[in-house]
């Protein structure tokens, strides 16, 4: 009987230690001072900085990047579902008005196949460069028998630090606020489910891939920005559910949000979606962020300047509606 390695069971260390070798170089460029060590230990280690802070609090996301991987798979292009990943965490760490401060990631694959993974590995670090958070570490499982070769994941997971005192939960709104929605970059990462059932692998190979592959943006570091001069009351990471399942949860109980349609361009992708499926508007307002990846909630008179604050920063933002009392729920007008 030929003797069994664990190369020949499927796992390929010297494969894996190839990728740790070309990421290196990559995830320095994300160190920030509080990090100790490098890559390549058991865990991460980061000395967080409290000066100033009456009660640190930590907070933590975790996400993924659903299907989106699938269209990345079908134009074999890799170097963007990195940034999605990023994004996905480290702008549900913000809302809260934390300070994005580490990430790690999680990739699985029925194969390590170096060159592939390094290319993800660039999109988290860009990510984490556009977050300005280090990437302290994470974890590359080989796992033959579980996926094919071929097939993958990704997980994503960000800690991060506000002071409690200025914890941003919604308990500040007041009926009459205003609404600001910050330009989205796309589809971000949710919906693909749908874009896929209406779109054929064709039509995404020959031109629409690349539309679809536009990474997610990244509003964590404008935001904190603004927090310094503006004071905002709520924000809510336009994800998965969309508009009526996000923008509730950051909302008081007694209120509600009206959204008035037609206050802000919506790209042209999602117009492609919706008719190619015959999307009712509900629908697409449920699953998609049609244009619209931040909802933040401001008092009416710093609506002016928390628009042209984002704008310095490079962020198109719109008055698309107003907190109004009555049902916990969004209603488009």
């Amino acid at each position: 009987m030929p003797r069994v390695t664990y190369k020949k069971a499927g796992v390929d260390i010297d494969a894996a230690d190839r990728f740790i070798g070309l990421i290196k170089p990559l995830v320095r460029k994300t160190r920030r001072p509080e990090v100790l060590g490098g890559i390549g230990g058991f865990s991460g280690l980061f000395r967080p900085r409290l000066a100033g802070m009456r009660k640190p609090v930590l907070v933590s996301s975790t996400d993924g990047v659903g299907t989106k991987l699938l269209i990345a798979d079908m134009v074999k292009k890799y170097d963007t579902v990195g940034v999605d990943l990023v994004a996905m965490s480290v702008d549900d760490v913000v809302v809260l008005g934390a300070e994005p401060l580490f990430f790690l990631d999680y990739i699985a694959v029925g194969r390590v196949v170096p060159s592939m993974l390094a290319d993800i590995v660039r999109g988290v670090v860009r990510g984490c460069r556009e977050a300005r958070c280090a990437l302290v570490g994470g974890e590359t499982a080989e796992l033959p028998g579980l996926y094919d070769p071929g097939k993958w994941d990704l997980a994503g997971f960000c800690v991060g630090l506000v002071d409690e005192p200025k914890i941003i939960d919604g308990r500040e709104c007041r009926r009459g606020d205003a609404v600001i929605g910050l330009a989205s970059s796309g589809l971000h990462s949710n919906g693909y489910s749908l874009a896929r059932k209406v779109f054929s692998a064709k039509e995404i190979k020959k031109g629409l891939w690349p539309e679809l592959l536009r990474p997610t943006r990244i509003y964590c570091s404008a935001i904190l920005d603004v927090l310094k001069t503006v004071p905002i009351k709520s924000m809510a990471h336009i994800t998965g559910g969309g508009f009526y399942d996000n923008i509730p949860r950051v909302i008081p109980r007694g209120f509600g949000v009206r959204v008035e349609k037609g206050s802000w361009p919506i790209p042209p992708i999602f117009g492609k979606i919706q008719r190619a499926g015959q999307v009712e508007e509900r629908e697409m307002f449920r699953t998609l962020n049609m244009g619209i990846g931040m909802a933040l909630v401001v008092a009416v008179k710093d609506v002016d300047r928390t628009i042209a604050a984002f704008a310095r920063l490079g962020f198109r933002g719109w008055n698309i509606g107003e907190v109004v009392p009555g049902r916990h729920e969004v209603t488009l007008l």
